[in-house]
């Protein structure tokens, strides 16, 4: 047996299974399972492997994986980490994966916001990849990241103790603004919220619908449940001019839009991602219309 047969009957394996990009899951696979890089892969590949426990156990270790990638079970979840902004982050089950949509916000934020003393608020935190990116490339120095779930906010912990070592991000469990101290005020707000029809979720790949955290998906029936009591609530928690960042799904601008302005909200731009979709919703809140209730 070698590595090049391996890849072979593992990539069969998926593509039998209707798993996307067999072939180069089945690598990736592969490489994690026996602890290689791409050169020693290709310098290894039609060599015999010599039947050691070590390499047994690789093997058994790949065909598992390969196993759960069948099961349409997302690679990110299996390998347990995802690449976002330049760094990894470990991620499971009860967080929504880091997607390149999401780099959008954290760099329209990096771009905007060159004030390293800014309070920073991130909702929906999940597993902190985007309160974490800020913390490491932006150089923030007060960020405090909320989630609703509790299994969500101990992945982030660990990212963060993960890739900031002694630097710190306040982590609390709640649901929206509910986890926040009262009296408590922030310079900027950022969030990627659950956005998704409801009833859009059942069409989703097997990977997001029978893998991710619903949770982390479910926007309501028109996928704006969230924007709502964000606009509603984010001017009693931002100071004098503070701003808000929200990632959306392609087709929300506007609607965001309406509910950002109508709730005090002026200077509302939407940015794009790389493909060209609408991505990002900022906004800055008008003083004169500052101010609110707790709801």
């Amino acid at each position: 047996m070698t590595l090049f047969q391996l890849w072979n009957e593992g990539t069969g394996r998926l593509e039998r299974a209707g798993a996307p990009e067999a072939g180069e899951d089945a690598k990736r696979l592969l490489l994690a399972a026996f602890d290689l890089d791409m050169v020693h892969f290709l310098m290894r590949r039609m060599e015999d492997l010599e039947e050691s426990e070590p390499v047994i156990r690789a093997a058994a270790d790949y065909r598992q994986m390969i196993g759960k990638r069948c099961g349409r079970m997302p690679i990110q979840q299996i390998l347990g980490s995802q690449d976002f902004m330049g760094l990894t982050f470990r991620v499971d089950r009860h967080v929504l994966i880091p997607r390149q949509d999401t780099e959008t916000l954290v760099e329209t934020v990096l771009a905007a916001e060159r004030d390293m003393s800014v309070r920073v608020l991130d909702l929906c935190t999940g597993s902190g990849c985007i309160a974490v990116s800020l913390g490491v490339l932006g150089g923030y120095e007060d960020i405090t990241a909320a989630d609703v779930s509790e299994e969500a906010v101990k992945v982030a912990e660990t990212n963060a103790r993960w890739l900031m070592g002694e630097k710190k991000i306040r982590f609390l469990r709640g649901d929206l603004f509910e986890a926040l101290p009262r009296g408590e005020t922030f310079d900027i707000l950022v969030s990627n919220p659950p956005y998704i029809p409801t009833a859009v979720i059942g069409t989703l790949h097997p990977e997001v619908k029978d893998h991710e955290p619903r949770l982390a998906l479910d926007g309501a029936a028109d996928g704006l449940s969230f924007y709502r009591r964000i606009s509603a609530e984010a001017g009693t928690w931002l100071r004098h001019g503070g701003r808000v960042y929200l990632e959306i799904g392609h087709d929300q601008a506007e609607a965001v839009r309406a509910l950002l302005e109508e709730a005090g909200f002026g200077k509302v731009k939407v940015i794009k991602d790389l493909p060209g979709k609408d991505r990002v919703v900022c906004a800055e809140l008008d003083k004169k219309r500052e101010g609110g209730s707790h709801v």
